[in-house]
């Protein structure tokens, strides 16, 4: 059994995101980016690429470095694919990654997950954004985050809205009175309504290509990112306007 498996979602509800998994960015493909970056967190014991049985995601797969398996399941929501890929890859803990964040950092998921593994009665961790949320779901897009494998197989067995069993996140956080949580604020540096990493559209898609062309590979760190950001005000005036945009639809 693994101590903590890294899993990479690339489960997109639409062909549309599915087909921005494809995109490059740096020469390589989003989905390839994103699971490599994953693969450098020293935390982890093992990653894997969990995607749906599409013919949009057997695209995707493709795209997958040879060296990190891919699990491909047909289960309608992301809770069933989780418990399908425990299953196939046992591990105490799991560290969850969305398959739009290609800027998740690894020390970010060796941060969080050094801060909970040891507390053995911590169900689920992750970064919080200033209003109390967990960060995963916000448009910053440089977070994991952590839960205990039983506390996974706990959740499935609860009485659940589809919108639960279909966010992981959304299940534990609405349930919140029969787990253990640990909330860690994320970094006041990225915790901003002027930063916006997440892919959704083609806007986000070109911040990204600025990005990537002024640190190249090496330096996206997340402090790195954020001093870039720092000396870039137009740049950021970009994302809050975005941020305002996709906040209201």
């Amino acid at each position: 059994m693994l101590h903590t498996l890294g899993v990479v979602q690339a489960c997109c509800g639409s062909p549309r995101l599915a087909s921005s998994l494809c995109r490059k960015l740096g020469g390589r493909a989003l989905l390839e980016w994103i699971a490599r970056r994953v693969t450098e967190s020293t935390r982890l014991s093992g990653v894997i690429v969990l995607a749906r049985d599409t013919p949009e995601h057997q695209r995707l797969v493709k795209l997958v470095p040879r060296d990190i398996p891919v699990l491909v399941r047909s289960e309608p929501t992301g809770l069933e694919r989780l418990m399908r890929a425990l299953e196939e890859f046992p591990a105490e803990h799991v560290v969850r990654v969305r398959g739009d964040n290609p800027f998740v950092d690894p020390v970010l998921i060796d941060r969080l997950v050094n801060a909970v593994e040891s507390e053995e009665e911590c169900d689920y961790a992750c970064y919080c954004s200033r209003d109390g949320k967990p960060a995963i779901g916000s448009p910053v897009g440089m977070f994991a985050e952590w839960f205990r494998s039983a506390a996974v197989r706990k959740l499935a067995r609860l009485p659940l809205e589809q919108s639960q069993r279909d966010d992981v996140t959304l299940g534990f956080v609405c349930h919140a009175d029969k787990f253990k949580l640990r909330l860690i604020p994320a970094p006041p540096e990225l915790d901003r309504e002027d930063v916006r990493l997440r892919l959704d559209n083609e806007e986000d898609y070109d911040n990204a290509e600025v990005i990537f062309e002024a640190l190249g590979p090496e330096r996206l760190d997340w402090r790195g990112i954020a001093n870039l950001l720092h000396h870039q005000p137009h740049l950021r005036l970009r994302m809050a306007h975005l941020n305002r945009i996709c906040a209201g639809q």
